[in-house]
């Protein structure tokens, strides 16, 4: 069979370049026109349940909310392990289920579950499903902030106008608000009233239940003509409002405004944010399962702008790139992009200087961008997209691509330079099909037994199944891809190219260089073979020693341009303060150079699947695609702030992990910095944003919670 490809090669070589060519600009056009992302999709097959439950405290929503819940889901089939966490006002369980299973059908089954449970709740408390987002989660962070509106004048202005523009925009799954006072009208009753006029507070709660209520009145029909009824029962402002009645006593009408202030104000609130220092809202753009973070950040990009006018007529600011992880594709695309670029100018290179010969240096790179646009078009087929590991697998490939076409090409030119002086040359197509078929063997088995070292990488489960495997599949298509380039195509340009044309009989002048130095150097080789053979063994025993000095590490630290801040306050530290002491750090870490910004947002989101306190923070601290160095160089300074050492220095190494607490400039607080690609990898391997967690099991929970850590604090009551 190969035979009869290379002969078909050989002899109908217009057929094989007009395919060849037809290859290169298809795959040009969708490599123009596929999507770029960081990672694939690493996500285990998870849902998340989240149920609001106002007024309970952790104790409670336990009891009350999460075990109810775990227990309906607990049956379900598929379920790999389950989890929860509850704290005050909020449960979240977390199922997951097994490798390979599909989400859409466990969102399925966890939904008809949670119907059967509902009933079990308190009443009005009803458990939702979190949107399904994607491994990376958010795409965008943007805040915004006004120095004449007020906070509850910019909260409206978002949850009115901004959130549900944002949530139009094809793969925004959520849209995550921070910060802001949410408007409500409070009905803030009076016991001393209540009780001069004998009423209890329920009462006053089902006269607010009536004044606000919407009910429907039907309809009224006649002999020809059916009229329906349209209430207007709503209380229009707060004076309607507190002329709502409540009760008659003695004929007399008590209303809302008689037992209760009726007011306008914030409702209670779970989160805060601030902007540079400045109080605002926060937003944070979740994107949808499969979404690509690129293409959705232009589309939400190209929706901030059609919304900044309005905005500014608002006389709001807006802070659209507080967090923008579409920087680090960008940058990481290009630069992978220059280095293959560069790969193949070397490869050239080294080619023309071995070859001495431009037309066989260029049958011999041109295997080089068939061979990685073939492989781009099948990964393509089979909906894997373009990513920072595949576009790595390609690069690794990127040297290895051109050999079989070295090892064809080179040995058609021999074999032609020795046929063009025989006193009777055979037919030139015959030479260069003699040619291929002499290293074909060598060549087939060669190109498989390195596509094979990747194989393992394609066995690999989890996580590291998904992050890891398309960077193997990616390198092996290619590698099979220049086989066949160099069966097909490096046979019929040969043909072409090289037959009927005189060739040089001298080694090209840098193998007549290099020839003499090898060969001594071989002797000399030969002459001491045992010599060769111990230092030989020295190395490798010295290599497999030097081995366990290595750290281990999931994946290498990353330039993401970005960092994200942890903050933990003692549990039970109040909105304000957590914001007071967030306003000082804010200042100390913008105060070093390269940083752009600096977003701060406490608590958690309505709605939202973290179990956060007011006592916890988060900052956005936004450096932008700098250098390697200059990041190293700010990471390095912010640790170094945060433990008391100074804007120059850091108690701690670059690349050291661990959370600084109370030291420094900040007693009281704990804090955690890292990138935040590296923290959702963590966080989807461990179930949490860690790097250590402790499971205390036992069916004491009360002693548990007062046993202390082992550095004497005691541990966080606001969380189960």
């Amino acid at each position: 069979m190969i035979g009869a490809l290379v002969h078909f090669s050989v002899r109908r070589p217009g057929v094989v370049l007009a395919l060849a060519l037809t290859v290169t600009l298809y795959g040009m056009h969708r490599l123009y026109l596929a999507s770029l992302d960081v990672f694939p999709e690493f996500s285990p097959s998870q849902v998340v349940i989240q149920t609001e439950t106002p007024g309970l405290n952790a104790q409670l929503t336990e009891t009350l909310v999460t075990r109810p819940i775990e227990s309906a889901v607990a049956g379900v089939a598929g379920l790999a392990s389950l989890r929860s966490q509850s704290i005050p006002g909020l449960s979240v369980v977390t199922a997951v289920f097994e490798e390979g299973s599909d989400i859409f059908r466990n969102r399925q089954m966890i939904a008809e579950r949670l119907g059967e449970v509902i009933p079990q709740l308190p009443s009005g408390i009803t458990p939702s499903i979190t949107p399904l987002t994607s491994s990376a989660s958010t795409v965008l962070g943007l805040g915004v902030t006004s120095e004449q509106r007020s906070l509850m004048e910019l909260r409206g202005l978002v949850d009115s106008t901004l959130r549900p523009h944002l949530l139009g925009v094809r793969g925004v799954a959520d849209v995550n608000v921070f910060g802001g006072e949410v408007r409500q009208w409070q009905i803030q009753a009076d016991p001393a009233r209540l009780a001069r006029y004998g009423l209890a507070l329920a009462e006053v709660l089902a006269a607010a239940k009536r004044a606000t209520g919407v009910r429907g009145a039907g309809y009224v029909e006649n002999a020809n003509q059916r009229i329906v009824l349209a209430t207007e029962g709503q209380a229009g402002d707060l004076r309607d409002l507190g002329l709502a009645p409540v009760a008659v006593r003695n004929g007399a009408v008590i209303t809302l405004a008689d037992v209760a202030r009726i007011v306008e104000g914030p409702a209670p609130s779970i989160s805060a944010a601030a902007i540079n220092g400045k109080p605002g809202v926060f937003l944070m753009v979740q994107g949808q399962f499969g979404a690509k973070t690129r293409a959705v950040t232009a589309a939400l990009e190209r929706t901030l702008d059609d919304l900044k006018p309005l905005l500014e007529r608002q006389q709001v600011n807006l802070h659209p790139r507080l967090f923008r992880p579409a920087n680090f594709i960008e940058t990481a695309v290009a630069n992978v992009q220059r280095d293959v670029l560069l790969g193949s100018l070397l490869v050239v290179s080294v080619l023309f200087l071995f070859l001495y010969n431009a037309r066989t240096a260029f049958i011999s790179s041109i295997a080089i961008p068939l061979s990685l646009l073939a492989a781009v078009l099948v990964l393509e087929h089979l909906d894997i997209s373009l990513n920072i590991m595949v576009l790595g697998g390609l690069a690794i490939a990127l040297g290895e691509v051109v050999d079989d076409a070295i090892i064809d090409c080179e040995n058609i030119f021999r074999r032609l330079r020795e046929n063009q002086a025989l006193a009777d040359p055979k037919p030139g197509f015959q030479v260069v099909y003699e040619a291929s078929m002499e290293v074909r063997s060598s060549v087939v088995y060669a190109t498989f037994i390195v596509a094979l070292v990747f194989v393992p990488l394609l066995t690999l489960s989890g996580v590291a199944g998904k992050l890891f495997a398309p960077l193997a599949l990616a390198y092996i298509l290619a590698i099979l891809a220049s086989l066949v380039v160099a069966l097909t195509v490096t046979p019929a340009l040969a043909h072409l190219m090289l037959s009927g044309r005189v060739l040089g009989r001298g080694d090209p002048p840098l193998i007549a260089w290099l020839k003499p130095r090898y060969v001594r150097l071989l002797e000399n080789i030969e002459k001491r073979p045992q010599a060769v053979l111990i230092t030989a063994g020295l190395g490798l025993a010295a290599g497999m020693a030097l081995l366990p000095l290595f750290s281990g590490e999931f994946i290498p630290p990353l330039k993401e341009g970005h960092y994200i801040l942890h903050m933990t306050a003692i549990p039970g530290t109040s909105e304000q303060e957590s914001l007071r002491i967030g306003n000082l750090v804010t200042t100390a870490v913008g105060r070093i150079p390269g940083v752009q910004s600096v977003a701060q947002w406490v608590g958690r989101a309505p709605n939202g699947a973290d179990t956060f306190g007011t006592h916890y923070s988060e900052f956005e601290v936004e450096i932008g695609p700098l250098p390697g160095e200059e990041q190293t160089r700010i990471l390095r300074q912010i640790r170094g702030v945060m433990s008391g050492a100074g804007a120059g220095e850091s108690s701690a190494g670059a690349e050291d992990e661990s959370a600084y607490r109370g030291s420094g400039g900040f007693p009281g607080v704990n804090f955690a910095v890292n990138t935040f690609l590296t923290e959702r990898i963590e966080e989807t391997v461990a179930g949490y944003p860690a790097a250590v967690i402790v499971s205390v099991l036992g069916p004491e929970l009360d002693a548990a919670r007062s046993s202390p850590t082992p550095n004497g604090e005691p541990q966080d009551q606001d969380r189960w």
